[in-house]
């Protein structure tokens, strides 16, 4: 497995570590960061042939981590030529004791994770780009789009989310209803509470909690599928035969979460609002048809329209980040969990910050 300026390859009986490159000062900081994600062993074969330079901050590097690798079994060091054992001599002759880790104070790291950051913002731009860049040559060639493909993640997105996407939305309706309820019996504006309900699913909580669901369920299985099939190198063998894996993995599943989750909110709508039809009856005394003709006094068309138009654009969210992070996957399988875990944080966040512009939007319009 490759990290940087270290191969590593862990098998039953040892773990095989091979150093390659310039280790010298100024890629320290790049060689440690590979280091720290090797794991240990009760025994391992370490080879230097591949190195290229190593200065004194090299071997140094190299000491601390042997001695820490050595606490928690034997080290066999291979492939280091004359001038490096002659270095190597020298300055663990001269050492009084270990050299204690290195902390990162809170500026550095600080620093650090803003240049993440902004390697994520410039990688995912990069990203949009090649995908933009397929949709045009599939509007161009749309006998290239795989119909089969959008149908298969149409069920696995939408149809098979409907169970967990009702019971949601059904006690989301209840709750809201209940805590309007307490409020509005104090000056006896009980009918009011089909307003609340009504119009707060229909335009905001639903698409948002049905998004946020989604995010959590099917952004989250993209990362996965994706992700493994990198580690599997599935990815490379399709670029090998010429298939481009935006076509063949990412469209898919943007064009069908952006055609399902529409439908999705629209199903939370009616289950939520029915929801706060139960909590209404139980809680206020109000008959269902009470309920329902209140609501078509205030409940106009363009609510549903208003709530419907963010689905598209949540599931091209969800579906982006969900790929994205895939995409990002390494090459072992812990990386699956932290890209996965950071799809769903990415997708959730962007959801409702983009939630929150459309309504700054819909409020300028006067909607």
């Amino acid at each position: 497995m490759k990290q940087g300026f270290i191969q590593w390859e862990q098998n039953r009986d040892q773990l095989r570590i091979k150093s390659e490159g310039e280790w010298t000062l100024y890629f320290i900081p790049l060689i440690e960061k590979a280091l720290k994600k090797v794991p240990s062993a009760k025994k391992i074969v370490w080879d230097l042939s591949g190195v290229s330079d190593f200065d004194s901050a090299g071997v140094l590097l190299f000491i601390e981590y042997l001695h820490q690798f050595q606490k928690n079994g034997t080290v066999e060091v291979t492939g280091y030529t004359e001038n490096q054992k002659e270095m190597y001599d020298l300055l663990h002759e001269h050492m009084v004791q270990d050299i204690p880790p290195r902390k990162e104070g809170f500026f550095e790291e600080l620093g650090k994770g803003t240049v993440d950051l902004l390697h994520d913002v410039r990688d995912f731009i990069a990203f949009l780009g090649q995908l933009f860049a397929t949709i045009f040559y599939l509007v161009v060639h749309p006998g290239k789009i795989r119909f089969k493909e959008i149908v298969y993640h149409i069920h696995q997105s939408g149809f098979n989310a409907l169970v967990i996407i009702a019971l949601t939305s059904f006690l989301v309706g209840m709750v809201i209803a209940y805590q309007g309820s307490v409020q509005l019996a104090k000056f006896g504006a009980d009918i009011f509470i089909v307003d609340t309900v009504g119009i707060s699913i229909v335009r905001e909580l639903g698409p948002m909690i049905t998004a946020i669901v989604i995010a959590g369920r099917s952004g989250s299985a993209y990362t996965a599928e994706i992700g493994a099939m990198k580690i599997t190198e599935e990815i490379a063998a399709m670029r090998t035969m010429g298939f481009d894996p935006y076509n063949f993995l990412v469209l898919p599943r943007i064009f069908a979460l952006m055609i399902s989750l529409p439908l999705l909110i629209f199903f939370s709508d009616i289950v939520g609002i029915f929801g706060g039809m139960v909590a209404s009856q139980m809680q206020l005394g109000i008959s269902f048809d009470q309920f329902v003709n209140r609501l078509n006094e205030v409940l106009g068309v363009k609510h549903y329209i208003l709530g419907m138009i963010k689905g598209p654009v949540f599931a091209f969210i969800i579906a982006a980040v969900g790929c994205f992070r895939g995409f990002q996957v390494s090459d072992n399988t812990e990386s699956i969990g932290l890209h996965t875990t950071a799809s769903v944080v990415n997708a959730i966040f962007l959801v409702i910050a983009f939630d929150a512009l459309f309504s700054v939007i819909y409020t300028e319009l006067d909607l």
